[in-house]
Formats: C-alpha cells, structure tokens, sequence
C-alpha cells in the first residue's frame, strides 16, 4: 500500500477513526504553522479548529467535510484544539475534544451533530471533572460507553497525580510505576461521567506495574481502546521514544497486560494513531511530519493495513 499522506491541502495529525454509515470517518487535529516557539508543553500545537474527513473505501477518493467546530464556537476554550475523538448513540453524533480554558488547564468537552461530518455545536461547559488530553471513545457493544485519556508532559497528566490540579505536579521517579491513562464510564446522554474516574494499570509479564523509567514500553499519551475477537487492546504512544506499543486485558478497566510494538518511530517528534476494522480488514490510522519534511507540528495522516496472528498478537506494522 502507497504511504501517501491522506491529504495534502491541509496538515492533519491525531487521526481517530471510526465507521459511520458504511464509511470511515476520519477525526483528526487540524495543524497549522502560527509561530508560536516549540517547547516541551507542546507551545507550538497551536490548533484553532478540527475538520472532519471520510472516505468509502480504503485507497479511494477522501472527502473534507470542512470545518467542523473551531475554537471561537466555545464559550470555555481558550486555545489549543488538540486530538479529539468520536461516537455515535442514537443517530447522534458525539465529538469529544481536550481544549486549554481560560486559566490554561486542558479541559475535555463534548459537542454534537446530526451528521457524522458536522458541523458540531459544542456544550457550554467541558465534561465536570476532565482533565488533560487525547480523549478516545469506547462503545461497549453493551450499550455502555467509556472515555479513555490522558497524556503527560503538554498534556498535564501528572499535574494531576493527587486528584487535584498542581501546575508543579511531576512525573513518578524511574523507579516508581509509571502513570496510567485514566477511564470513566459516560452517562447516557454521553455528556458526563457516570461514576468514579479511575486509573488503568498496565503490567508486564510478570504481573508488576511499568514502571515510569521503562520509557520503552509506558505510558505517555495517545491512547485508543478497541476490541478484537472479545479481548480489550490498549494501544498507546510511548511519547519521547516514539512506539506505539499495546497490552491487553478481558475488562475496559484492565489491568492491562503489556503485549509489545507495533509502529517504529516515524518521520517527526509525535506518535498518535487509532485502529478500526472495516470491510473485513483492520487497518492503522496514524500521523507522520512528512508531508512538511519534517517539521514536527505540520504532520499528515496515513493509513496502513494492520495483521494479528492466530494468538492475537498485533504483528509489527512496515
């Protein structure tokens, strides 16, 4: 298959994907050059609005649906549309996004359409209780839905480490587990959490947490939940060594068990990506920087087939 970015008229990362009406969907974060100075909180991520693409088949022509919710559509946000994610219940379709408001904290909201493509109108107010990035979607099977996120460094995860914001909160010690993503069950409008929030665990094959020196194989940001032959995958971006590695667990609320790599390092500081089956295939949506030649906060989405083997393992993707 052609690694060719999926569009070229605009820079897009973060891409989240989803089948809706017998076509993907594509959510991703829409970036843009606004000469803001890169920095370790990710200063330079400087995205005002999201648009949404799709296509019928995987190859063919995408579409742009236009823009879909922009920054000055929500009364709470302040800057930084960073990577959203999507759901639909009951022909209603649902666009969670992480946003900084006005004091700087990243905030997540919810905001809906009656068309997958949007346009979105978004809730006055961000989820109560959210706090950083990268929100994925779970939809059950069950009627039930979960929100997975959180990404550390930019994203502040570990400003959060006691239950309450602290702008000098840190990551653990190498020698302490690492952070987690964090998971909640949504209420039935999909507008709130529905119960407490709590901590996933990922393990390794000895059944002890990872701890947050294994930079190889924690932790860090990007997280997608997906289910395949009945088995819960977490897959994620290990951030400043950029894999994306996945564990897997028989509950969305884990533990999780580390399971291995599947995504080398790409052209470009950020790994993010999501997965889906359509068409009787799975395939990997993901982000590189090379449609800017490098440039890491100008990136494009691609696509690529993804395999498992008979025991379920996900095989490295070329």
């Amino acid at each position: 298959m052609s690694d060719q970015p999926l569009v070229t008229h605009l820079y897009t990362a973060d891409p989240s994907a989803h089948v809706f009406q017998d076509r993907i969907y594509i959510y991703p974060s829409h970036d843009r050059d606004s000469g803001v100075p890169a920095d370790d909180l990710g200063s330079h991520y400087d995205m005002v609005d999201y648009h949404v693409l799709s296509l019928d088949r995987i190859g063919g022509p995408v579409t742009d649906h236009g823009v879909a919710l922009t920054v000055a559509d929500v009364p709470w946000v302040d800057k930084q549309f960073w990577a959203p994610d999507a759901a639909v219940k009951n022909g209603r379709y649902y666009l969670f996004f992480p946003a900084k408001d006005k004091t700087g904290v990243f905030r997540i909201g919810v905001a809906t359409s009656d068309q997958p493509g949007g346009p979105f109108k978004a809730e006055p107010e961000p989820i109560k209780g959210s706090f950083s990035i990268d929100p994925c979607c779970l939809a059950n099977g069950d009627g039930r839905f979960f929100l997975v996120w959180g990404g550390i460094w930019g994203g502040q995860l570990q400003r959060w480490r006691t239950g309450v914001y602290d702008p000098n909160g840190r990551e653990p010690a190498p020698h302490e587990p690492a952070l987690g993503p964090r998971i909640a069950e949504l209420s039935d409008d999909l507008k709130s959490f529905k119960g407490d929030i709590t901590e996933l665990q990922i393990l390794d094959e000895h059944g002890q947490p990872l701890l947050a020196g294994d930079h190889d194989r924690r932790y860090f940001e990007g997280p997608w939940m997906h289910q395949y032959q009945g088995t819960y995958y977490l897959s994620y971006s290990t951030g400043d060594t950029h894999y994306l590695v996945y564990a897997t667990s028989q509950s969305p609320r884990g533990p999780f068990t580390y399971r291995g790599r599947f995504l080398e390092p790409v052209i470009g500081w950020t790994t993010h990506h999501s997965i889906v089956e359509f068409q009787g295939r799975w395939w990997l949506f993901h982000h590189d920087a090379s449609l800017s030649g490098g440039q890491s906060h100008l990136r494009c989405v691609k696509v690529k087939e993804l395999f498992y083997d008979a025991a379920g393992n996900i095989l490295p993707v070329k």
